[in-house]
């Protein structure tokens, strides 16, 4: 598979591949499954978990309103504390940004924490273009990475694969990267952790440069903080010499308090946990600790453009906790990789078509890839209505107009025209219901709705001319 998700089809011819694969169904079933349980039962011990909920909505609220002054203010702070801000408008300015910067070290390769800004932008890609070599240390990423492969969850990248399918990766490719896997490898939990440590070791002593990303940024101190459950964030973080940090720009709180609300919600939505084992925090550099040269690079790429939009840019309070694709009936059975996107499930169909817009046929897809069931809106933790901006993105695709759309909208304009005059609709009403016996059991040119549906029958009179018989 190729490690790009450019050019993959539109939703539906996606996920109708991934439902026929029994193996990937399985996997999705037992992971998803084991975590919204454990979910929920960490969120339960909390009373006020609906409080917080709340208050991580206005906290994110407020800062998306006043973006542009706590920005600036972020600005200030990195870079009274020592380290450099870049600003970067899309995928393209980013990734010059940060393969200049590395070239500038003289270093040809880098170790990388977990970073979903960087998969968004393609920046392996591109600094695999500048003969730079960038390594992946958390474990679900550094299997994506060995099998040539896609990330399909946003907290449990390979979640599509299963011990087996991870011992034959790490047997077969670790050694083209790195230490090679031991001999006679197993596939229990603990001998592929031992693998994949070995392997990382070699790489967080030997490297000069680190690539991060960000789950929040301070403005008011510039302090910048990863969540993660491994360790290897914390050595990507202080051992190498340069540190350089890509945040998307709504990553940003106004102050240090505000994290108390975020360092709850998170960890019990994303890994069920009441604290994550790593938080690393780090405010720009500091003689003799850490890394000397500290970059910050503020990634657009859409984002203001969504932020522009009164209903969609409650998106970008998202969190990237993947509490909405654990409870999604639709991502359980088709899987990350048909999103055609590092963000999959609820969140990615309506964060993808903001970001990348709907011109492309899987963008315009992307909002029609859900039931409406609600699920992902109750147990968001900052309280994203994914259904209302999923209708929201549906009108906007709509009026753009395409296959489908155009006769859809001729035949929804001539239903109101009918249900506007009431005399026009009773008749039609009474010519249904005397050709009850021809109506076909599938409607014509609906196949993709009728497919696995079939027609309600009609009735043998209308309601209107019920209620005149019985005389109400």
């Amino acid at each position: 598979m190729s490690r790009t998700f450019v050019g993959m089809p539109a939703f539906p011819a996606a996920a109708k591949a991934a439902v026929h694969d029994a193996t990937l169904r399985a996997n999705l079933r037992h992971a998803t499954h084991t975590i919204r349980d454990k979910r929920a039962t960490a969120v339960a011990e909390l009373a006020d978990w609906q409080q917080l909920r709340e208050a991580g909505k206005q906290i994110k609220d407020h800062t998306l309103r006043h973006l542009d002054r706590y920005l600036v203010q972020l600005e200030e702070s990195v870079v009274r504390a020592g380290g450099t801000v870049h600003w970067a408008a899309d995928a393209a300015e980013a990734n010059r940004l940060v393969a200049d910067l590395v070239k500038a070290t003289g270093e040809r390769e880098v170790v990388k924490v977990k970073s979903m800004a960087t998969q968004e932008i393609g920046l392996n890609e591109a600094l695999a273009a500048e003969g730079i070599a960038a390594y992946e240390t958390d474990l679900a990423e550094l299997i994506v990475q060995l099998g040539d492969d896609l990330p399909s969850h946003i907290l449990v990248p390979a979640i599509h694969r299963n011990r087996g399918e991870i011992r034959d990766i790490f047997r077969q490719e670790m050694g083209s990267w790195g230490r090679a896997a031991p001999d006679g490898l197993g596939d229990t939990p603990a001998e592929l952790a031992e693998a994949a440590r070995l392997h990382l070791r070699e790489k967080f002593l030997r490297a000069k440069v680190a690539v991060s990303g960000a789950n929040f940024m301070v403005a008011e101190t510039g302090t910048l903080v990863v969540l993660e459950s491994e360790g290897n964030g914390r050595m990507c973080l202080t051992l190498p010499e340069t540190l350089i940090s890509v945040v998307g720009i709504e990553k940003v709180v106004p102050t240090w308090r505000d994290l108390e609300v975020f360092l709850q919600t998170l960890p019990r939505s994303s890994t069920a946990e009441r604290m994550n084992p790593y938080t690393s925090m780090w405010t720009g550099t500091t003689d003799g600790d850490g890394p000397s040269a500290f970059h910050l690079v503020l990634l657009d790429n859409g984002r203001t453009d969504t932020l522009a939009d009164e209903v969609g840019r409650q998106a970008l309070r998202c969190i990237r906790c993947s509490a909405c694709l654990n409870v999604c009936p639709v991502y359980e059975r088709a899987g990350g990789h048909a999103y055609g996107s590092v963000y999959p499930g609820p969140i990615g169909a309506i964060l993808n078509p903001q970001l990348r817009g709907t011109a492309s046929e899987i963008d315009a897809s992307l909002p029609y890839a859900s039931s409406l069931c609600g699920a992902c809106y109750e147990v968001c933790p900052v309280a994203i209505d994914i259904p209302e901006v999923l209708v929201h993105l549906r009108e906007r695709v709509a009026e753009q107009g395409g296959k489908g759309h155009r006769l859809e909208k001729a035949a929804m304009k001539a239903a109101s025209w009918a249900m506007d005059r009431p005399a026009v609709m009773a008749a039609a009403e009474r010519a249904a219901t005397r050709t009850r016996r021809f109506h076909p059991r599938k409607a014509p040119g609906a196949g993709a709705w009728t497919e696995s549906r079939a027609l309600p029958e009609m009735p043998e009179e209308s309601f209107r001319d019920w209620w005149r018989k019985s005389g109400r």
